[in-house]
């Protein structure tokens, strides 16, 4: 099989009806690279809606022309043209012929072009594709607008297999031995009954060593068959967050004279389970879930992330340890799976964030009444199972995924489901919700309803794949746990319902349990920490995100473990000292007074200020033994054990403090003292770790050549800067893809190649070309050149597949 990646379109934000035309003139039009995100380049808006992003939608068009000699051979090939995700509502034409759509903006889809193309009277072809997302208030976060995810153009022989057709297995594995199945659904496009030959070669990406099994199929002329070959796999390189070792599924068809086709997969051999008394389990060993949820947009590229972008984020995250990701909450772009199959992430898998009716949707800032009722809801019904399968098949040979989930909040009280069991339900979201908004609604759905729908999904899920269990996000377990909801899953996940944990354990004591959805308190951590029954955590969230604002100016949520510009937070780092096996030092500052008050939504400092008057108080993360000194004296510190963190008693100067932490035998070191004003920007390109560069070579990604300077406004004495200051970009031998900060409150339109610093830093994103340099500039400091490929990038860019 042959892949054609289709980069270059032409596209109108507008809606111009006769654009399917082959023969239209798109000439005027502007040129853009897809994945593309035509909402991110426009302005933020109080008039648009809160809960995404207050950025436009539209309608749009995108034309491309490809030429069929660039592609190959098509003649007596079967060709499909395939779309990652469009959002949303997508329309498309080959060469003026109406070919189908998707309204889903998260499901991948595809058309066989194979008798179109014998039309042909040229070898240009033209694929016209409209995109309606005028729905703004159709999700509760950041959604983008656009083809924004990869399109290509497949070129299959006349014997293939299938479109997800190839199914990889593990059924038992351990250090001697594996035991792996391979099953395919092969088809015929021949007029003649075959006989095929079929040769699995599976090589280790790690090692390189290589294990062939083989078997033969017999094809109806015009049919199809299934094949399906367990093998043994001696002493296997098992799949793990720890060591992420992959393989290389090759599939060699063979027929007639000489005949062939190739097909790939990268798999991985594992075992897991859930256990309902013990947790976690990877290759019969247990292990703490510590993961986070992450939605898919990244600043100035919207929702199409280069994936050199995700794979910085995620050594991010990785970093603080943590070692799972809830795809929140739809399918994300295939890229990401391959990352997290390369990295090591234990992911949940998730298909909606509502069925058959609509969520409340805010539109005026975070639960300000009255929401709209826009979104996936309107499709269920008729896409729903569609939508459903088609994740599971598009993902089920990543090694990473441990769980499907068939719905996130599905069961938010009176959202719009309620239920005469409680006089009064409320969510976790519902601060300001009035009496009425709580109180029960006969006029309401019944939640009973949801049972119903929950029995029906989980029985596709596991008729289409037994290996994995079926999982939810439950808002409001206190009442699903009597409807009938959570009864067909095989594990149940709780958002924000720690509390329920132990009497819910002893009541329903065969179905495991995973925080699905969970703050960031101590106390959340320890719910994990002291309970065997629970296999982990995944936070809520790793990386801040736009949409799900409280209300103007902002535009994002500050819920991340990490500030949109990928930069883990100070709060971040006491994560790191519960998660981390690494001896960890930090040193933070805060308003005196401020205990009660959850570190992620009130952030914390590193700033000398006002600690000699005693306004600010030091606070120490360290997961080992520690020691702070100020000014080379010793500073008692007390252990705050609600909280997880150290105090320091009175400072006896504002000298200079220095902590240490002893943890096994190594010793980590912060420093911390006075930060002055800027005096000149600090740029440092940022490079994977080379190990990290192999992993995704093996997973084999695509690479974008996108280059991240990450950039410091610094002090006389080299620390960070304590004021912030506009950066400006200029770029010459390439194309400045964006700028951030990880301001939320900052609406400088992401076109515009100027934006303030945050707390010191923005980071800068670069599409190289052979000669690359970028100018920086900041108000009265000195201007900086920089020239990315000479700073030795040049070997670190993702691999091309």
């Amino acid at each position: 099989m042959h892949s054609y990646d289709i980069r270059q379109w032409a596209f109108s934000l507008t809606d111009t009806p006769e654009a399917w035309a082959k023969g239209f003139d798109d000439a005027a039009w502007r040129a853009v690279t897809v994945p593309h995100d035509w909402s991110i380049a426009e302005d933020f808006a109080e008039g648009h809606s809160s809960g995404t992003g207050y950025l436009p939608g539209g309608i749009g068009w995108y034309r491309a022309h490809v030429s069929l000699r660039d592609v190959g051979e098509v003649a007596g090939k079967h060709v499909r043209l395939k779309f990652g995700g469009v959002y949303k509502n997508a329309r498309v034409w080959v060469n003026g012929y109406h070919v189908g759509g998707r309204p889903s903006g998260y499901a991948e889809f595809s058309f066989d072009l194979t008798e179109i193309l014998s039309y042909a009277n040229s070898d240009d072809l033209v694929i016209s594709v409209r995109v309606e997302h005028t729905d703004i208030s159709d999700s509760r976060w950041y959604n983008g607008s656009g083809i924004n995810r990869h399109v290509t153009l497949e070129l299959h022989e006349a014997v293939r297999v299938a479109e997800y057709g190839t199914v990889f297995e593990t059924l038992a594995a351990d250090a001697a031995q594996a035991s792996v199945r391979v099953t395919q659904r092969l088809v015929n496009d021949t007029a003649a009954a075959l006989t095929v030959a079929v040769r699995h070669e599976l090589r280790s990406l790690s090692s390189g060593r290589t294990e062939t099994f083989e078997t033969t199929a017999e094809l109806a002329a015009g049919g199809s068959a299934e094949t399906v070959v367990t093998a043994t796999v001696p002493q296997p390189e098992l799949w793990s967050d720890t060591s992420p070792n992959l393989y290389r599924l090759t599939t060699t068809l063979s027929w007639g004279a000489n005949q062939r086709a190739v097909y790939e997969e990268t798999v991985g051999i594992r075992t897991f389970r859930f256990d309902a008394e013990r947790g976690f389990f990877i290759n019969g060993e247990p292990r703490t879930l510590k993961g986070v949820c992450l939605h898919e947009d990244a600043g100035p590229f919207g929702t199409a992330v280069p994936s050199e972008v995700w794979l910085r984020r995620l050594l991010n995250l990785k970093q603080l340890g943590c070692n799972g990701v809830r795809m929140a909450h739809n399918p994300h772009a295939p890229e990401l799976y391959r990352l997290c199959d390369a990295l090591g992430f234990y992911v949940i898998d998730e298909a909606f964030d509502e069925w058959e009716n609509p969520k409340n949707k805010w539109w005026q800032g975070h639960n300000v009444y009255p929401p709209r009722h826009q979104g996936y809801a309107q499709d269920f019904h008729e896409w729903g199972e569609r939508d459903l399968v088609n994740m599971i098949d598009a993902h089920r040979n990543h090694a990473s995924i441990i769980a499907w989930s068939i719905g996130n909040e599905i069961d938010y009280p009176n959202d719009p489901y309620a239920s005469a069991m409680f006089e009064a339900m409320t969510g976790n979201n519902d601060a300001n919700k009035s009496a009425k908004q709580r109180a029960y609604d006969p006029n309401r759905p019944d939640a009973r309803r949801l049972a119903t729908i929950s029995r029906r999904l989980a029985a596709i899920v596991k008729a289409k794949d037994p290996t994995r269990p079926v999982t939810v996000g439950a808002a409001f377990p206190e009442l699903s746990r009597y409807t009938g909801f959570l009864e067909p899953l095989d594990l149940v996940g709780y958002n924000y319902k720690e509390h329920l944990y132990p009497a819910d354990h002893q009541k329903f004591p065969s179905q495991p349990i995973v925080g699905s959805e969970n703050g960031h308190g101590y106390a959340e951590w320890r719910a994990v920490t002291d309970n065997d029954y629970i296999s982990g955590q995944y936070l809520w969230t790793g990386i801040d995100y736009l949409g799900e604002t409280d209300r103007w100016p902002h535009h994002g949520s500050r819920a991340g473990l990490l500030t949109l510009a990928g930069f883990a937070k100070h709060s971040a780092q006491l994560r790191r000292s519960w998660w981390s096996d690494e001896p960890v030092a930090y040193i933070a500052t805060r308003q005196r007074g401020d205990e009660k008050k959850n570190l992620w939504s009130h952030p914390i400092a590193r700033s000398w200020d006002g600690i000699a008057g005693g306004e600010v108080e030091v606070i120490c993360f360290s997961n080992g033994e520690p020691r702070l000194s100020c000014a080379g004296v010793d500073v008692a510190l007390t252990r705050d054990d609600e909280h997880g963190y150290w105090v320091a008693a009175a400072l006896p100067s504002n000298g200079p403090l220095l902590l240490e932490t002893r943890r096994n035998g190594q010793m980590a070191q912060d420093t911390f003292g006075p930060r002055g004003d800027a005096v000149r920007i600090d740029a440092v390109v940022w490079q994977a770790p080379d190990e990290a560069i192999r992993w995704c070579a093996a997973a084999g990604l695509l690479g974008d050549s996108v280059i991240q300077i990450e950039c410091t406004l610094r002090d006389a004495h080299g620390e960070v800067a304590r004021n912030d200051l506009p950066v400006t970009v200029e770029v010459d031998g390439g194309v400045l893809l964006g700028i951030e900060s990880g301001d939320l409150s900052d609406n400088t339109p992401y076109a515009v190649p100027e934006r303030r610093s945050f707390d010191g830093r923005a980071i800068v994103f670069v599409r190289a070309g052979e000669s690359t340099s970028l100018r920086l500039r900041a108000p009265g400091l000195p201007e900086l050149r920089l020239h990315p490929l000479d700073a030795g990038l040049a070997g670190t860019p993702l691999p091309t597949r």
